[in-house]
């Protein structure tokens, strides 16, 4: 099946796969594999005017792979961001003693400064759309004392409430039964590790005009933890004050507010699961003057930019809610669902698994077919988009191949003379054994040169990285999966293997031996 192609398997060179050096590879390993391939693709070597041209591009490219890989700082960069981390503006000024993890959390810092300015050079509109579903008739009704109502079979659903903002720098909102709302946010930063945020807004209604203003101060306690301080006066008066810890795992928030009408206090945790969908697990509990709330709920990626969320309400006096959310983009769509105002296990049971279900019936029968036909559209679109650079590709393999001619003829007679390692045949692409993909296309490219070319005392070893980036070779088949299969003789011999791209290989092995007993 294929995969998704991400804009680095084009754009950005795997310094290490060209040098065929693990990523722990020490400075000695990047030395030896860098002069190695400057003896291979040294123009000197070359009479030729075209090959001579060849090898000097060829050359420019490994010397670039080692400047970065051979400095401390830069390799770092590199090993967090790709080729384009070193292209990012301000990394220089990055101190140069500096530990890798030092340096990347520096960098991640100018980072946020390059998308700060790029977020205020344009504007960044949002939208919520809310609708309140009060769905009470369908667990709290008085059949038996009202028999004789026209209807009452039926469990009446309304939506008792509705909303819509819409913010650039200004926000809007409207629907709501307190009336339209007319709202201003400024941002500022304090101090690089300090910031504040001042929400001004009027709230018109029956009553009149109503100003509000809210001001949030914030400081970084450390790389993964906020702490807030929040004053709110006019349309609900309070002062708040959490502390928020954000990691890639989870997500934790301690809140305390003082207000009127609402007072609580606030512990919430979500757990982020590291999968592909980014499925999110989340529980709270919120206990105030207006009683005590219980919340569980999960969110889960089902396109590339929208997420679908549920969570469960259980409250005293709230009763029992199911909230239904989608983020699409930047737009907001929030449906909460009143259930019931009693605590009834019937309520929180189909709350719970009601929405499970339903969702991956939809998974299965609908987003999981269209996210497919979409993967496909898009890998076509990307593929005819990039096919200028896939084929530059195949011609600096081509042209390395020819270059590599004359050291692998000699390789070859000095591994001949000791019954050492030859490969006999290599292929490289999208193998097809599955009798059921039988009408796939095989796309598969000869990779012999190149692998005896990297053959060194009758031994072939290569790291755990793409094989696209080796010397010789270019990517057959982009955005799908790959294998490299080498048929090869030690010792007289025939031995055969077949592995995944991306995985490590090493020849020769016992187990590769290709029986011909019977």
């Amino acid at each position: 099946m294929a995969t998704a192609l991400s804009e680095e398997e084009l754009d950005n060179e795997d310094y290490y796969s060209l040098l065929n050096v693990r990523r722990e590879a020490s400075s000695e390993e990047l030395k030896a594999a860098y002069r190695r391939l400057c003896m291979l693709y040294h123009p000197d070597k070359h009479r030729d005017p075209e090959l001579k041209s060849q090898a000097e591009r060829l050359f420019n490219l490994v010397h670039q792979a080692y400047e970065v890989l051979s400095d401390p700082q830069t390799r770092a960069i590199y090993d967090i961001y790709g080729k384009r981390g070193l292209e990012m503006e301000g990394w220089e000024v990055v101190e140069r003693r500096r530990t890798p993890a030092e340096i990347r959390e520096e960098f991640e810092r100018l980072q946020r400064e390059r998308e700060e300015r790029r977020l205020q050079q344009r504007t960044n509109p949002k939208g919520t759309i809310s609708v309140g579903v009060d769905a009470t008739d369908l667990f709290d009704r008085y059949d038996e004392e009202y028999e004789d109502v026209s209807g009452s079979g039926f469990p009446q659903i309304e939506i008792n409430k509705m909303h819509i903002s819409q913010s650039i720098e200004l926000e809007f909102g409207a629907g709501d039964l307190q009336g339209p709302l007319f709202g201003l946010k400024l941002f500022r930063n304090l101090t690089p590790r300090c910031f504040v945020t001042t929400n001004c807004a009027l709230q018109f209604s029956s009553r009149g005009i109503r100003p509000g203003l809210t001001t949030v101060l914030a400081r970084n306690l450390d790389k993964n933890t906020v702490g807030y301080l929040q004053w709110r006066w006019g349309i609900q008066s309070a002062m708040n004050t959490s502390i928020v810890r954000d990691t890639k795992t989870c997500h934790f928030t301690v809140a305390l507010q003082l207000g009127i009408p609402h007072s609580f206090a606030l512990i919430s945790y979500q757990h982020k699961f590291q999968d592909d969908d980014q499925t999110r697990v989340k529980g709270s509990l919120k206990a105030g003057f207006f009683g005590t709330v219980v919340e569980y709920g999960a969110e889960r990626k089902i396109s590339r930019h929208s997420v679908l969320g549920a969570a469960v309400s259980i409250g005293v006096p709230q009763g029992v809610s199911l909230k239904v959310k989608l983020n699409r983009a930047s737009q907001t769509y929030f449906f909460p669902i009143h259930l019931t105002d009693q605590l009834l296990p019937s309520a929180v049971f189909y709350a719970t698994v009601g929405p499970l279900v339903i969702y991956f019936a939809m998974h299965r029968l609908i987003i999981k077919p269209y996210l497919r036909a979409q993967k496909e559209k898009e890998l076509e679109k990307q593929r005819e988009s990039t096919a200028s650079d896939i084929l530059q590709k195949k011609q600096e393999a081509e042209a390395a191949v020819r270059l590599m001619q004359e050291s692998v003829r000699r390789i070859i007679e000095a591994e001949e003379s000791r019954m050492g390692l030859i490969i006999v045949n290599a292929w490289y692409g999208k193998f097809v054994n599955d009798r059921s993909r039988r009408n796939e296309k095989v796309k598969v490219i000869d990779v012999t040169v190149p692998l005896q070319c990297l053959v060194k005392e009758s031994k072939l070893i290569l790291t755990e990285a793409s094989k696209a980036g080796l010397p010789g070779f270019y990517d057959p088949c982009v955005g799908e999966e790959k294998n490299l299969r080498v048929l090869y003789q030690f010792r007289g011999v025939l031995h055969q293997v077949m592995v995944p791209d991306g995985e490590a290989l090493r020849i020769p092995k016992q187990s590769h031996r290709i029986d011909t007993d019977g």
